[in-house]
């Protein structure tokens, strides 16, 4: 995140440095090929901060630019300063509009696997590099003292193609229209019969990511309804099912075609009511992992009208917090993303190369919720190493959005390194463990956990494998009470005194074997294996079944304020 923040900066000034002495050179100097060649140089340096940071504002600089180059051309072109004024408004009105039209682009709904085509996102997206484009060719023309007529007719040009794409818009805007839009046509031809709903930071695709196969094996018609665009290129590339982008509320009723009978959920962001407020579809609570957690009890998963959950833990665990949410509302279903975990009940003791798995998860939000192990962790991993252990550690994606544990997580892949380098062992770490392994693999590879309070247990529970659990929150003899499935494990203490303790147990004996195995049905349900993801498949297609149509669909409660 550090080096981020300082990549963003040094750009930044970068930037505006090399405008305004491009500026200064131009105007006030006679050396005009210098001061053209510093805004050929600051003009990649605004591209390059575009791509740095796309949410970058680009005003200034540009406008310097242009007044400098403008100058710098009238002074080898005198003949052409009527041209060049032309010229310099166009591009000032370019320059100015170029934000505004990419945020109000922003507000429009747009898709993908969909078929549609939006000409003013194409535009706006390109328009800013379309205005650098221009200012190189004003240099270049300026540079070889050609006609300024040539850079007119292509500055129209792009203004032109702006205020086509603007044009629609602002028509929507000031004279909404009851016909309906190019995206909702399409989606009442596909007749979806439900959506997944997913509004989320940054970072967060993996938990819509792991339930599209899922959905797809329904067998019925569906969409992803995504709040943030951000997701929609990661989203779209993981399914052929439409993904549609509706950043406001009010757009949320261009998805709501009459065949939509089942709403289904990942996650309890605050966005959720805008789509709850559709009173007509059944929405479903399906989470993105499943441990003991406080926001696996949320008590705002009362507001759904049906919680899909693993196990009975999973209920128990409502009740435990208080939490009072009638026994109608749950099902259980499983976790259908494990049936691909191999189970292996092989005595770890007995393995030649013990291969551990280290999953630490995150501090959360709030200090109450922050179960992250990172900053024991190099204790834990240089203990795992001094018994021959191999390590795969494979952090929650959310890591690097706190510094020090960016850096405990860093310091940790250094040490797994040099023992990689020196013993040769085949520690997996970094992009290899987070991007070109899934869990599932990570978990199969392994013949034993270490991970923090998080759902990855729930997961490798369904494996057999022993397990080893952080008490971060250093509850003591209350940890277990407060996070059952750590009772099938071994606690290592807050302090990490019993480290040596626990990795006998976890690597030697493991005598929780048994009790481990009475676990995974109250956690993960008791579903054959050969079939295990039927549980959920099954139980999806009899809300679909069980829910009924009312075409045309009813008109929503209001949209809250965005």
């Amino acid at each position: 995140m550090r080096g981020d923040l300082v990549r963003k900066l040094a750009i930044r000034c970068l930037s505006a440095g090399l405008a305004v002495l491009s500026f200064l050179t131009l105007a006030l100097t006679s050396a005009e090929l210098v001061g053209l060649a510093l805004a050929v140089l600051a003009v990649g340096s605004a591209w390059a901060e575009r791509r740095i940071n796309p949410r970058a504002e680009l005003v200034a600089e540009p406008i310097l630019l242009t007044a400098g180059l403008l100058v710098g051309y009238a002074a080898r072109a005198p003949g052409a300063r009527w041209t060049l004024a032309v010229t310099g408004l166009a591009l000032l009105g370019l320059i100015l509009v170029e934000r505004p039209l990419r945020d109000a682009v922003g507000l429009e709904t747009r898709s993908a696997n969909l078929g549609v085509r939006s000409s003013p996102l194409l535009v706006a997206g390109r328009l800013g590099a379309a205005v650098l484009a221009l200012l190189l060719l004003l240099a270049g023309s300026a540079a070889a003292s050609l006609p300024a007529w040539p850079v007119l007719l292509a500055t129209l040009l792009v203004g032109a193609a702006g205020a086509g794409a603007l044009a629609p818009i602002a028509r929507r805007r000031l004279r909404p229209s009851s016909a309906e839009s190019p995206v909702t046509r399409a989606l009442r031809r596909h007749q979806p019969e439900f959506l997944l709903y997913f509004s989320a930071p940054p970072g967060s695709e993996y938990q819509v990511k792991m339930w599209l196969p899922y959905l797809e094996r329904i067998g019925r018609p569906f969409l992803v309804l995504l709040r943030e665009p951000d997701f929609l290129a990661s989203v779209s590339a993981a399914t052929s099912a439409p993904v549609v982008v509706c950043p406001t509320p009010r757009s949320i009723d261009e998805a709501m075609v009459p065949s939509l009978r089942v709403a289904f959920y990942v996650n309890h962001g605050a966005k959720n009511s805008h789509c709850i407020r559709f009173g007509h579809l059944t929405h479903i609570q399906l989470h993105h992992g499943d441990s003991d957690k406080a926001p696996s009890a949320n008590p705002v998963s009362a507001i759904f009208d049906k919680i899909f959950v693993a196990g009975q833990a999973a209920i128990d665990r409502y009740a435990r917090n208080g939490v009072v949410i009638p026994q109608e509302k749950f099902a259980i279903v499983g976790r259908p993303q494990v049936e691909s975990i191999v189970v292996d009940r092989t005595p770890v003791r007995e393995r030649a190369e013990k291969v551990v798995l280290y999953t630490p998860t995150w501090t959360g939000h709030h200090a109450d919720v922050d179960y992250c192990s990172l900053p024991v962790g190099e204790k834990l991993v240089r203990r795992l190493l001094d018994r021959g252990a191999t390590v795969i550690l494979r952090a929650h994606p959310y890591t690097s959005q706190n510094p020090a544990s960016a850096r405990q997580l860093a310091r940790i892949e250094q040490v797994l390194a040099d023992d990689r380098a020196r013993t040769g062992r085949r520690h997996v770490f970094g992009a290899e463990a987070a991007r070109r392994m899934t869990l599932v693999e990570c978990v199969n590879a392994s013949h034993a956990l270490v991970s923090d309070v998080s759902a990855v247990i729930s997961d490798y529970l369904y494996s057999g494998k022993p397990y080893a659990v952080t008490d971060r929150v250093g509850e003591g003899e209350r940890f277990t009470e407060t996070f059952p499935l750590a009772g099938s494990g071994y606690v290592l203490g807050a302090d990490m005194s019993n480290l040596d303790e626990v990795l006998d147990r976890l690597l030697d004996t493991d005598p929780l074997a048994e009790a481990r195995w009475r676990t995974r049905t109250r956690y993960l349900g008791d579903f054959p294996a050969e079939a295990y993801a039927d549980g959920f498949l099954d139980e999806a297609r009899r809300q679909l079944d069980g829910t009924t149509v009312r075409p045309p669909a009813p008109a929503p409660r209001p949209a809250p304020v965005p």
